[in-house]
């Protein structure tokens, strides 16, 4: 009788190991997860910042490792974590078996939605038996983003503050946007490299946040989609109002090269880096890093109407997102090229 009631909680207690639940992704996917999740591999480098950012304990490890600069910003039980490379964009560069070897209780891909990604999910959670989740990621949705993410992870009241952080951001500079006339919402012409001849077209995501204050792309011009690469012949004609550059060589280039003396962003000094430690604040990677990233836009391209001290605003982001509390030193690094002169 006792060897029957062993075995009988034996088997109930494997049972309850294999407890599920079904979960609907924002493609409509219904995928089957575990009641308690401990681990979470991420598709590609949005999803890794949100999984930090909600729960850096559940992080399985990274798309592509932080660099050394990249991880003075970060927590530090988490800057070392394994590298697995990404499963999704153009030549996912996933280890798989080591991917796997992690036994993550699933996947996370957050961006896009489309039947490319889907397709994607199907086929990897097919082949891994690993449950495979889509998360729309724009940016007006990071809120409801952060609540699926609490609702995934079993972090209902981490992801409700960050939540609340970003309806606060979000909802805010909405109404401030709203009283600006279109005549003087700025052109920007945004350049990533060390050229600045990559940019991103009418709709891409990576100018998402430029759309999301009302910042004119002048690269439209070049039609709907994604990233593609231009000519310096074509941003001269564009002759922006404002550049902006993800690599510190083209920021130095753009001031000093005598091709671009004439652009009006050039002769106007406005001309600014875009910051990037441990996460763009831009579009490198875009994901819910972008919230930082707003508050910092909307005071290079509107300065008389929106105020405020950026970097307070700085040390709180990346105390209530990172964890981490900077000092003068990081928030100098951090800014500098990055803001008006005073």
């Amino acid at each position: 009788m006792r060897f029957l009631t062993l075995l009988i909680a034996a088997f109930f207690a494997i049972i309850g190991t294999v407890h599920a639940r079904t979960f609907t992704d924002s493609a409509g996917r219904k995928v089957e997860l575990p009641d308690t999740v401990n681990s979470v591999l991420a598709a590609g480098p949005p999803a890794s910042v949100l999984i930090y950012t909600v729960a850096p304990e559940k992080l399985a490890g990274w798309v592509r490792e932080p660099g050394a600069k990249d991880k003075e910003y970060l927590l530090k039980s988490v800057a070392d974590l394994p590298t697995y490379g990404r499963l999704t964009g153009k030549g996912g560069t996933a280890n798989i078996e080591a991917a796997l070897a992690a036994k993550p209780d699933f996947i996370l891909d957050v961006g896009t939605i489309s039947d490319t990604y889907i397709s994607l999910a199907d086929k990897v959670q097919e082949q891994t038996g690993i449950p495979y989740i889509l998360i729309d990621g724009s940016f007006d949705k990071t809120a409801d983003v952060f609540k699926l993410m609490g609702e995934l992870l079993g972090t209902e009241e981490r992801a409700q503050q960050l939540a609340d952080y970003a309806t606060k951001t979000i909802d805010g500079l909405n109404t401030k946007l709203g009283a600006i006339a279109p005549e003087n919402r700025p052109a920007v012409y945004y350049g990533r490299g060390a050229d600045g001849l990559e940019t991103g077209m009418d709709g891409s995501i990576n100018l998402e946040i430029l759309n999301f204050v009302g910042g004119k792309n002048v690269a439209a011009a070049t039609g709907k989609g994604g990233l593609t690469n231009v000519s310096l012949e074509q941003v001269l004609t564009w002759n922006p109002h404002i550049i902006l550059g993800s690599d510190e060589k083209f920021v130095a280039a753009v001031k000093t090269d005598p091709l671009w003396k004439d652009v009006n962003a050039v002769q106007n000094g406005l001309v600014f880096r875009t910051p990037m430690r441990p996460f763009g604040w831009f579009d490198t990677p875009p994901s819910v890093n972008r919230l930082i990233g707003v508050r910092w836009l909307v005071q290079i391209l509107y300065p008389d109407s929106f105020e405020g001290d950026l970097r307070a605003e700085t040390r709180d982001f990346y105390k209530l997102f990172y964890q981490v509390d900077l000092s003068d030193a990081q928030v100098d690094a951090l800014l500098h090229d990055a803001v008006r002169a005073q």
